[in-house]
């Protein structure tokens, strides 16, 4: 059991200190009563503009998410209670339904999720991602998803549907080989083994799956990169991507107290390095420079993508443009008459 951590929140005017140990980590639930359900990304790095995103925060607890000074917003902590007070956002479907009837959406990509984990655990009784995707299937919506969620394998029907009818691609985050590490890391997240299975699977049935090696942590796991790749390739992986791990506001603090305390003996060797490749500091927040590092080590680092990106034996990109798919239903009727 965890004992409750946040960094200090800067939306908060007021801040208190315990007197005595901080309690355990319980999980709670909230409600959001948010009125519209496609965010809007404004960052010109990112390779979409639309995402999805059933709940907030995550209860896979991944040290380095860059989604935690998120939480602050809402009053909460970016660090225990980021991984245990969850936001779900019960109407989820309906709203996906009423913005695809708006005249002014015309089918673009929306991804899941472009914040938090649309498969995480409570996903199995609240089913919000498995909704909207039904939506998107009767809309023939193009659709992309990041998880690192064994979960997702149950709705694969939906997926095959959205494939044949429309444009799906899944994209499953596995940063390390070891079980040993990953679970250090990513304390609540399915095991490295059961995300390739379940890779394999998609792949099995037709759907394309891909691989995002994110973040990479220099000192940590870039060493994994060429493995990481052959096994997703063998598990029917068709593309891939990486990133550099980004430690912007309270992600730093969480990020390194639990490295220090997972890894005591790498931890000097982990920061070195970020800040290698870096310039010296331990994040950048520039778009175009944020996702990437600089300097010899990194361009180590990509030569070690590249190579064993071609050693897997990856095809070639697809520049081809996401096919324009969506209709409305009811939509080829009407024009019968």
């Amino acid at each position: 059991m965890r004992l409750i951590a946040n960094p200090r929140n800067p939306f908060e005017s007021q801040h208190r200190e315990l007197l005595e140990p901080p309690p355990q980590v319980s999980l709670e639930v909230y409600d959001d009563a948010t009125r519209e359900i496609l965010s809007r990304n404004e960052s010109p790095d990112l390779p979409f503009r639309w995402s999805v995103n059933p709940y907030r925060g995550c209860f896979h607890a991944c040290a380095y998410c860059y989604a935690r000074p998120s939480h602050e917003y809402w009053g909460f902590g970016a660090g225990t209670d980021f991984d245990s007070k969850i936001v779900v956002k019960r109407h989820a479907a309906a709203l996906l339904r009423e913005a695809f009837m708006k005249p002014s959406w015309q089918g673009e990509l929306i991804v899941f999720s472009g914040n938090t984990d649309c498969y995480q655990p409570l996903e199995a009784s609240y089913e919000l991602t498995r909704s909207c995707l039904e939506v998107c299937a009767e809309f023939r919506n193009p659709v992309g998803i990041i998880t690192k969620a064994a979960l997702i394998a149950r709705d694969m029907e939906i997926l095959q549907r959205l494939h044949a009818e429309a444009s799906v691609q899944v994209y499953f985050s596995i940063p390390f080989v070891e079980n040993d590490t990953a679970r250090k890391v990513e304390p609540q997240v399915p095991s490295v083994t059961k995300r390739f299975e379940t890779m394999r699977a998609l792949s099995d049935a037709g759907i394309p799956t891909a691989i995002s090696i994110a973040p990479v942590i220099p000192g940590l796991n870039e060493d994994d990169i060429p493995e990481l790749l052959a096994r997703a390739r063998l598990a029917g992986a068709t593309a891939a991507t990486y990133i550099l791990l980004r430690l912007s506001g309270p992600v730093e603090s969480v990020f390194l107290d639990r490295m220090a305390a997972a890894f005591p003996d790498r931890i000097k060797k982990i920061t070195n390095r970020i800040r290698e490749v870096r310039g010296g500091a331990l994040t950048e927040s520039a778009f175009f420079q944020r996702h990437h590092g600089k300097g010899t080590y990194w361009q180590m680092v990509e030569q070690l993508f590249e190579l064993g990106y071609r050693k897997a034996g990856f095809p070639e990109e697809d520049d081809r443009p996401i096919p324009q798919t969506f209709r409305r239903p009811g939509a080829e009727q009407a024009t019968l008459f």
